[in-house]
């Protein structure tokens, strides 16, 4: 496991824990390099939406657990936040969860001269997903998918 892997994986327990204390669910915790800079992202969500202080809350016992933990060795900036409106489905609760919602997904390798589809995502089973489109049913492995988000329409 590389020291980012463990990072999140740390972060995420830890999460998991005051999430019951706190009453949020953990969406997805990363550990990235961006312009130079190294982030510790914690995206959180709850029933009606999460708002700035319940991010304020969960960042101030998430940073106070860091401080007393301290086993990331790199500087870094925390940020705890909404996952969004468009946002990235990972996890198996993630596509069970929007099951009947619309998505815009993308294919590390292009079928028929397609990469880029849309529609709703109508059942996953653990490892494919189907997705009705304007067409047809189509059925993809999680493995196919480079990227799968909730399609934000304005």
């Amino acid at each position: 496991m590389s020291k980012s892997e463990t990072y999140v994986k740390r972060t995420e327990e830890f999460l998991e824990k005051l999430s019951s204390e706190l009453d949020f669910e953990v969406v997805d915790v990363e550990f990235v390099k961006e312009a130079g800079e190294h982030y510790l992202r914690a995206y959180c969500d709850k029933d009606g939406g999460i708002g700035i202080e319940d991010c304020a809350d969960i960042s101030r016992h998430l940073s106070d657990w860091l401080d007393e933990n301290d086993f990331i060795d790199e500087g870094y900036i925390l940020e705890v936040s909404s996952p969004g409106l468009g946002r990235t489905l990972k996890k198996d609760k993630d596509f069970l969860r929007e099951l009947g919602k619309e998505v815009e997904l993308k294919l590390y390798k292009a079928r028929e001269g397609v990469k880029d589809f849309e529609g709703v995502l109508k059942s996953f089973d653990g490892e494919n997903i189907t997705v009705e489109t304007e067409n047809k049913d189509e059925v993809f492995t999680k493995k196919e998918i480079a990227n799968i988000r909730l399609k934000i329409d304005f």
